[in-house]
């Protein structure tokens, strides 16, 4: 992997991790680590030995939002500069939901404002139960646009107007409850819970889960649902006969795991 400043990249095989890298600043993000993120899941989706990715933060907290010091130099541009930037921060969080891995979020001390487009756009996202979260845009006189296809789409229309509107803050057992994150752990147990989800995910095959991935955003977002019909019906004909499928159902009739499954470590 390329050299990063504001994140670190473990390509670890079969498992990867990004990590927010400033925290001097909570890990607060702005337009080089957007940048370099965007990048780093454009190399890891190519990355064939990849089969999973994960995003954390360093230091005491996941992320506290966009970094100040980038906001205020933002008041300073043009409505055209600031369109460009937020197009960029846009299109991170689409690099990350239409990425061809599995994507798992990991938050521990507090996730505020666009830090929550990290969790919202992943497959799943695990949480300390103390880490607080909160859509705090609004306090600011700013709006969490950015992020809010992918915070609706989690938690539903009403549930996001509340969290949006009062910005009011939450902790990890009921971001659970609301489903804006999908686990919430004791700080100790986390990572015996991070590492059974990423064996579970790692026992399905890589194909099979591209193609699952694949198949949920269109699903969601691109097909009606006449058209589901034919075209789900021609993507499992497809996968029955693949090496993939016919491995997977061999290994089934044999009673033996299949072939992928070999040596899926957490690295």
């Amino acid at each position: 992997m390329n050299n990063y400043q504001t994140i670190e990249v473990t390509a670890g095989k079969p498992v990867a991790t990004v990590r927010l890298n400033r925290p001097e600043v909570r890990n607060a993000f702005n337009a080089l680590m957007v940048r370099e993120i965007t990048r780093a899941f454009e190399e890891l989706s190519a990355d064939k030995s990849v089969r999973l990715i994960l995003i954390r933060g360093n230091g005491k907290v996941f992320c506290s939002g966009a970094d100040l010091n980038w906001m205020k130099e933002a008041v300073s541009h043009s409505e055209e500069e600031n369109y460009r930037e937020a197009l960029e921060l846009a299109e991170c969080f689409q690099t990350i939901y239409t990425c061809p891995k599995p994507v798992i979020t990991i938050v521990h001390g507090a996730s505020t404002g666009g830090a929550n487009g990290f969790v919202a756009v992943a497959d799943i996202a695990l949480t300390t139960d103390d880490a607080v979260f909160s859509l705090s845009e609004v306090r600011s006189g700013l709006v969490p646009a950015v992020i809010s296809p992918y915070i609706i789409k989690r938690i539903g229309e009403f549930p996001a107007r509340e969290l949006m509107l009062t910005a009011r803050r939450i902790h990890g057992i009921e971001a659970a409850d609301r489903g804006l994150v999908n686990w919430h752990y004791a700080s100790e147990e986390l990572e015996e819970g991070v590492n059974k989800i990423v064996h579970q995910i790692l026992e399905g095959g890589p194909e099979a889960l591209a193609i699952t991935r694949k198949l949920i955003y269109d699903v969601s977002n691109n097909w009606s649902f006449d058209e589901a019909i034919g075209k789900t019906a021609s993507i499992i004909a497809s996968i029955r006969v693949s090496d993939e499928g016919r491995e997977g159902m061999a290994a089934f009739l044999e009673k033996r795991k299949p072939r992928w499954s070999e040596n899926n470590t957490l690295t």
